[in-house]
């Protein structure tokens, strides 16, 4: 039967193309009907069995090219697939590689990775090291106790009297606009000098200790000053600590009044705008100060707060979820006549890094209107506090309530939820500049164990939203020993350089008394911390034995990671705590879930799992075998844990005792023998302490060179078990060359180079000048090629990588090459591994021509072209019809290998959906590929500065014409607001629009974490050959595709399209960028990534990423810390028992009104809100500090 050709719109010209003919569209089982051309057909691929594709691929007609047949495409994948194995055993030189190491077995042993005892051993190696710290912090805080109860308040006490190393005084002395410029500072600072130590990665001074004081705090205050006098004995303990233990890192006692001081000695990291730093804001203090917390914060969004009171607000709220840690829980809620949550969120939930985002996001959006209604807050708050049926911390419970001011007591509501026991503790603030009585606030707090704060200007918020931590401090000194113990944070960013740490804190206690035979004193005088860097757990840990895909973890009771190959964080910002999760930094499942919760059980375990892993380069996701073994750290809330692969449950230890030998295999390291033998690139280990390190793999081995020169392999100085394994690894990849490399001409197989790499660290490449155009890493442990091959069978494919972005490859004098690799797999004696991986570096563009050879009808590339006559039939192939068949070879990631099409060489190394993004579909809609979502959370996003920057703050109240025409306006609150502000913004940079980061100065841009999500393809379950039809109307294509055997590689045959009506969705495989709500630009905020070469178009976490609101309906498992301090019978209300209208003796009332507080008389920093009187004749033990005594503020009189 006749059947018309297929067309869409013009043919394509050509007598190739016009002679290929179809069969008539009805006749196709399964195909529908063709679709009008108003509504575009929907791109579909189905699969037909081949019995019933075999009538249609071959139209009758005279001299007519059809789609080759099944048959045909496998025959030319067994071509390939000979081909490619033929190259691989002549020259990757597998099976020589191995009887290489068998006739040296008398130079090396085979050694047992034991999981269970490895494990152990590391536990109990970081247990020590921790407990030696601990036994560190317990002599601090013991010391610092009894050195502030021995200490002898000063009233009188003057800046001229303090000598101390104030650690911000270079930098001020440099800034002309400093406090302590301006006024002249009378203060004693010590001027030191300092030497560089590189375990400090900083200079230093062991001779004395520095003192930091938050900017917002003044210097020369009394209650500064007497505890700089009493701290200063903390100095001989600082140094005492140091002798008996060397490798201490920083040691700190932060104090509840702000004051830092720390040991060794070293000049403050000045930030190049204003300093914020304060230390009770730091993770490390807020966990060593008091016990987890379930926080409700709620907001009064009446009518009457509009304006600056309204920014003041929501300002003041996103400083108090700072002042909160993971192991607290959090929901905030704004309330008129009735109250709702800000965000999504309608429960509790961790107050992590990502929540609060959220938080302080929708804070932002918060509209004054209506009533004020406290007891609908009220009611909500405590609705909140009692929901038993999510995951919270159990622990101190607390309201915090912001308000303009009211007059209801709401004394109903308190009777009903929290009394008499009193476990809920409200904390009222009373904001803004008004008139309101402030009496009802007052006694609410009061009532309720909490405390009552004024925030009448900016900056008061920062004082004011931290202090109630010294409320919540109580119950821990009232329980004396039972609280002192020391806790472990999490990971975060030291302020002082050193990297990433954790920090072992433990609370100081105010241990005095109140007056001879009185109570004991409520407060806590600070927290004493001493920092590990992780660097120096990771030094504990077996480096090399564990092989290039083992690994050593560790996760606390949050299931956040301390230890993990993949803890990489991008971030600068010192402000927020590292948070990964262990399913974060692996691809989660099941069998890592049950693991996780194990772990933080502290539980033994050991469980084989099949699971995928994300390659080093994250471009492939491979599916592997894995052996976990876990065990909990004693003495701390870490648990660590360790992966095995099974092929590195035995590794090769040299044992290279003929000096002779270690001198001859020494020879081939040189680089007068590259060559005859090869390049060597030696992986840039720490062989020996004195070898100087270097990124350039030429100049560090010429170190290595000269220093072996000095010592030997056996050098105590020296790894022993790396020196040894490295020139082992350099004679047997030498003999490599000798036996198989040396002879062979790697030209007439169109190969630009042969490789070896192995496990002792060395990467030969032979000849020499393959070297000049080698992109590998030198360290194989840390090369994509290298761990793909341990974890797959066969050959692994490597195309050059290409980013969408770039311009293509350039074909240049053939330098462009193709890798090939595969493991090398032992057997000795029963135990296998694979200490080594060869390979070989295909030409791209010889391989290219070759490829096209082994896909068609000659069998060499020698024999002439077969014509198809002019009344024959043919089949197409993929050399004659390249300009009407595709064929490509795909890798297992999805990326283009070679093509038949010369267009495309230079896309080789691409996403092959950006080269054919129909066919890719197809691809994947057949099961050929499985897609893998994952997400990035440790990316740093950065906002591309503003283009229409104000002069004044957004948000400020602006008057009007008859404001300033009024002379009453000028006398009013407003007004002195509106002044106020105008000079804080001077001086702060607007502070409410300003981003932590860039106040603290820390990146040169404003960076912050954020998300990327990751797409990652692999091969499906298909393994067999077949054809399908890519439907799409007229414009229909015929394909086959077929794995080759023993390769990551996917052989696919397809029709070219004739035109674009069947372009659909495109897949991606690339990182995506997925900002955090708080993080999302508006009109004038656009955002930028620190990886990316050029603006990205962000979009919130909802459309492409993890819905953060969704994620909290099932929170992961987790565990808080096993003891809480969050009641006592004897815990004071207020401050300290006392009201404004009976002071302590000997004390003035320090402020004329309860609801007006005196003003500070300096602009540049927040006044002390209870400070101590000058005036004060005698200061009782109990008045010691200026918190011990009941200010106005607090109790109504």
């Amino acid at each position: 039967m006749a059947v018309p050709a297929r067309t869409c719109g013009a043919s394509r010209p050509g007598p190739a193309r016009t002679a290929l003919r179809w069969p008539d569209r009805g006749s196709r089982p399964g195909l529908s009907a063709r679709r009008p051309a108003a509504r575009p057909p929907r791109p579909l691929s189905l699969l037909l069995p081949p019995l019933l594709l075999l009538p249609l691929l071959a139209a009758p007609g005279a001299s007519a090219y059809s789609f080759p047949q099944q048959h045909t495409m496998q025959h030319w994948a067994r071509r390939l697939e000979q081909e490619i194995d033929g190259v691989m055993r002549i020259f990757g030189g597998v099976q020589q590689l191995r009887e290489i190491y068998k006739d040296n077995r008398n130079l090396f042993e085979v050694q047992e990775n034991e999981p269970q005892k490895l494990v152990e051993k590391v536990a109990g190696d970081i247990e020590s090291l921790l407990d030696r710290k601990v036994q560190a912090l317990k002599r601090l805080a013991d010391a610092a106790e009894n050195f502030q109860k021995a200490h002898r308040w000063q009233d009188n006490i003057k800046e001229e009297d303090i000598v101390y190393y104030d650690a911000k005084a270079d930098a001020e002395l440099d800034d002309p606009e400093s406090e302590d410029v301006e006024r002249g500072s009378k203060a004693s600072t010590l001027r030191l000098d300092f030497i560089e130590d590189s375990n400090f990665k900083n200079k230093v001074n062991y001779s004395y200790t520095a003192v930091q004081i938050p900017t917002d705090i003044y210097k020369g205050s009394t209650v500064i000053l007497n505890e700089l006098n009493w701290t200063e004995a903390l100095e001989n303990v600082f140094i005492e600590n140091r002798r008996q233990d060397p490798t201490l890192l920083w040691q700190v006692f932060g104090s509840a009044t702000g004051v830092t001081r720390y040991y060794p000695a070293t000049p403050w990291r000045a930030p190049k705008k204003i300093d914020l730093y304060d230390v009770r804001r730091r993770p490390w203090y807020i966990q060593g100060a008091s016990s987890p917390k379930d926080m409700v914060i709620i907001v009064d969004v009446s009518g009457s707060v509009s304006g600056l009171t309204l920014k003041l607000m929501k300002t003041s709220v996103c400083e108090m979820l700072d002042t909160l840690s993971d192991d607290d829980y959090v929901n905030v809620a704004s309330f008129n006549e009735k109250a709702q949550p800000v965000s999504c969120f309608t429960h509790l939930v961790q107050a992590n890094v990502r929540n609060k985002k959220v938080f302080k996001e929708a804070v932002q959006g918060m509209v004054a209107k209506g009533t004020t209604g406290y007891k609908a807050g009220f009611e909500y708050a405590f609705d909140q506090l009692q929901n038993s049926n999510i995951t919270r911390a159990n622990c101190n419970k607390m309201i915090m309530m912001f308000t303009d001011g009211g007059e209801d007591r709401v004394q109903d509501v308190f009777e009903k939820y929290n009394w008499p026991n009193r476990t809920v503790r409200v904390f009222t603030f009373s904001v803004g500049q008004h008139n309101y009585d402030v009496t009802p606030l007052q006694w609410m707090a009061c009532t309720n164990k909490g405390y009552y704060f004024e925030i009448p200007s900016i900056g008061a918020i920062r004082i004011n939203t931290q202090e109630y931590l010294d409320v919540l401090g109580r119950p821990m000194v009232l329980a004396g020993k039972e609280a002192k113990q020391v806790q472990w944070t999490n990971v975060y960013e030291d302020a002082l350089g050193l990297g990433l740490v954790v920090t072992g804190t433990l609370p100081v206690f105010n241990l005095t008394q109140d007056g001879p035979g009185e109570k004991k004193n409520q407060l806590i005088l600070g927290v004493m911390g001493i920092d590990v860097a992780l660097n120096d757990i990771k030094r504990l840990t077996p480096n090399y034995t564990l092989g290039a895909n083992g690994y050593v973890f560790a996760i606390d009771l949050n299931g956040y990671v301390l230890l993990h190959p993949n803890l990489k964080p991008q971030t600068t910002n010192f402000r927020e705590p590292v948070t990964l999760d262990f399913l974060d930094a692996e691809l989660e499942d099941e069998n890592k879930e049950e693991i996780r919760r194990s772990m933080i059980d502290g539980n033994k375990g050991h469980k084989q799992i099949r699971t995928l892993v994300k390659s080093l380069d994250e471009r492939y996701i491979d599916e592997v075998m894995r052996n976990y073994t876990w065990v909990p750290i004693r003495s701390t809330n870490y648990s660590l844990g360790l992966v095995l692969p099974p092929y590195s449950t035995f590794y090769l230890q040299a044992n290279l005792s003929d000096q002779i030998l270690q001198v001859k295999y020494f020879e081939f390291l040189l680089p007068s023998s590259f060559e005859s033998e090869g390049h060597v690139f030696i992986a840039p280990r720490e062989y020996c302490k004195e070898l100087n390190a270097s990124d350039n793999n030429t100049e560090f081995l010429k170190n290595f060179i000269e220093l072996m020169e000095k010592v030997t392999p056996d050098s105590k100085q020296c790894n022993n078990f790396l020196l040894h394994n490295l020139i082992l690894d350099t004679g047997i990849t030498q003999q490599l060359v000798e036996r198989v490399w040396r002879d062979q001409d790697l030209n007439t197989y169109s190969l630009l180079a042969v490789f070896a790499a192995t496990d002792g660290g060395i990467t030969r490449v032979f000849p020499n000048k393959a070297a000049e155009d080698w992109t590998e890493t030198p360290e194989p442990f840390n090369a994509s090629f290298y761990r793909r091959s341990l974890d797959n069978h066969g050959y692994v494919f490597k195309p050059p990588q290409q980013d969408a972005r770039l311009r293509p490859l350039e074909l240049e004098n053939d330098t462009v090459g193709i890798l090939v690799s595969t493991a090398v797999e032992l057997s000795l004696g029963g135990r296998t591994l694979r200490p080594a991986v060869v390979g070989v570096k295909l030409d791209l563009e010889a391989w290219a021509e070759k490829f096209k050879v082994l896909a068609s009808n000659r069998t060499h590339q020698d024999q002439p072209q077969k014509q198809c006559g002019p009344n024959s039939h043919c089949e197409m192939d993929c050399e004659v019809n390249n300009e009407d068949l595709l064929c490509v070879l795909i890798d297992d990631g999805g990326f283009l290998v070679l093509s038949n099409q010369n267009h495309q060489w230079d896309q080789v190394g691409r996403f092959f959906s950006e080269v054919d993004a129909n066919l890719m579909l197809a691809l994947y809609n057949n099961s050929f590929y499985t897609r893998k979502e994952s997400y990035d959370y440790q990316a740093a996003c950065a906002p591309l500065p503003p283009g229409n920057l104000g002069a004044a703050p957004r948000g400020i109240f602006v008057p009007t014409i008859a404001d300033f025409l009024n002379l009453a306006w000028w006398t009013s609150a407003a007004a002195w607001s509106l002044f106020q502000q105008l000079l804080y913004g001077l001086i702060y940079h607007s502070w409410f629009q300003a981003d932590p980061a860039e106040a603290e100065g820390n990146p040169e841009v404003r960076e912050s974490s954020c998300v990327m999500k990751q797409t990652q393809y692999y091969f499906g379950s298909v393994n067999a050959s077949y054809n399908a039809i890519i439907d799409c109307g007229n414009c229909s294509r015929l394909f086959h595709a077929q794995r080759l055997t023993n390769t990551n590689l996917l052989f696919v045959v397809a029709e070219k399209p004739l035109c674009s009506q069947c372009e659909a969705g495109r897949l991606l495989q690339k990182e995506t960028h997925c900002i955090l709500p708080a993080l999302l630009p508006g009109p004038s905020r656009p955002a930028r990534s620190l990886r990316a070469a050029a603006p990205l178009t962000p979009h919130p976490c909802p459309a492409d990423g993890p819905e953060q609101c969704e994620l909290v309906q099932r929170p992961r498992y987790r565990r808080g810390p096993h003891i809480c301090f969050d009641y006592n019978a004897t815990v004071r209300s207020g401050a300290a028992a006392l009201t404004c209208s009976s002071p302590a003796p000997g004390l003035v009332r320090p402020c004329a009104s309860p609801a007006r507080p005196a003003r500070a008389d300096r602009l540049l920093l927040v006044s002390l809100r209870r400070k101590i009187p000058q005036t004060a004749a005698a200061e009782p033990l109990s008045h010691r500090r200026w918190a011990s005594w009941c200010p106005c503020s607090c109790c109504s009189s």
